[in-house]
């Protein structure tokens, strides 16, 4: 199997790329950090390509991918996490998520939507905050409620090429990202265990892939109550 992976040079992408190549599948490996891309390169060099770019600029991702055969799977997951102060709201800040976030997975699929194969996946990667409204998470909750009405949408308009779209809602995963927080992470799973469950996920292609279930399911719980219940609950939480 044919994949590419976007964010492959950190914590679930580097994980994901690594589990494939393992499993002896051919690995397009993207990412800005050049020194991890080399290091995946010298290590699978036998089935796997490397490139470089940054996803939020068109014209690097489209020197970089255009030449591409076609593929099975790509799974989008380069991404970014800052949070906003709310009383002081930054919009640069706000626009940086959502370029890094959407704009760059919607750069991607202009690029590989034509290269997967009929019968092949898309995983979009979003985020169980995309149930709920939380504090401090304006600009990312935002970008990852995007990209879940996009995998929706998808969904319906890629059905009659017979792509699958996957929409993959991670709660807390041990990350350099999630590294960087200063709020409590209730259980917070290893990049391994989110490997296994997308691999698991996109191999049984299911709609959407969230986990851990425990958790997820108490989001997704919450989040069908009126929306006073659901601020009032979120308030008790984390006030």
């Amino acid at each position: 199997m044919k994949v590419l992976i976007t964010g492959a040079t950190s914590g679930i992408g580097l994980q994901l790329a690594t589990d494939y190549l393992d499993d002896g599948h051919y690995v397009h490996c993207c990412g800005r950090n050049s020194a991890t891309l080399d290091l995946l390169s010298n290590k699978y060099q036998d089935h796997s390509e490397t490139h470089a770019f940054d996803a939020a600029n068109l014209s690097e991702v489209e020197s970089s991918l255009q030449g591409l055969d076609e593929l099975d799977a790509i799974i989008l997951n380069a991404g970014t996490c800052e949070y906003i102060n709310a009383k002081q709201f930054d919009a640069e800040m706000f626009e940086r998520v959502l370029r890094t976030n959407c704009i760059g997975i919607a750069n991607c699929l202009q690029l590989l939507i034509p290269k997967v194969k009929p019968g092949g996946i898309i995983g979009l990667m979003g985020s169980s905050s995309s149930y709920l409204p939380l504090p401090r998470a304006e600009a990312y909750g935002a970008s990852k409620a995007a990209i879940e009405y996009l995998s929706r949408t998808l969904q319906i308009s890629l059905k009659s090429s017979d792509i699958h779209v996957s929409y993959i809602a991670p709660g807390f995963v041990e990350t350099p990202l999630t590294d960087k927080n200063d709020f409590p992470m209730p259980m917070r799973v290893d990049v391994k265990f989110a490997s296994e469950k997308i691999r698991a996920g996109l191999a049984a292609r299911k709609q959407e892939i969230h986990f851990p279930s425990r958790f997820t399911s108490i989001l997704k719980l919450i989040s069908i109550l009126p929306n006073r219940v659901q601020q009032f609950l979120i308030a008790r939480v984390l006030t």
